[in-house]
């Protein structure tokens, strides 16, 4: 192997080392695939509240980080806050609902 030749492979391997690393979590930022996985899970969530005659969706706000999905907003009463924790914690991949709703 050439002189050049170790040089490209090393710069290879170097760029390889990086994306890999940047692609990885931490305690407080995601990787792409729990990203991924969070989005899904708030699509989830969101289609599950919707399909809830009960429930008004555009009252209820979710967000997902790492599985754990956070609720939130001004809904009714607290029979619905009790509904949407319920609906949220039967969506699969949810491994934790944080309630943040409020009786109006």
């Amino acid at each position: 192997m050439t002189q050049l030749g170790k040089y490209f492979s090393a710069f290879f391997l170097a760029i390889a080392l990086i994306t890999a690393v940047g692609c990885s979590s931490t305690a407080k930022q995601e990787g792409t695939g729990e990203y991924i996985d969070d989005t899904v899970i708030t699509t989830k969530v969101k289609a599950a509240i919707l399909n809830e005659p009960t429930l008004k969706v555009a009252e209820i706000n979710v967000e997902t980080f790492k599985g754990v999905v956070q609720l939130s907003g001004f809904v009714a009463s607290q029979a619905d806050i009790n509904k949407a924790v319920e609906i949220a914690r039967g969506v699969s991949g949810v491994k934790s609902v944080k309630n943040d709703m409020r009786v109006k």
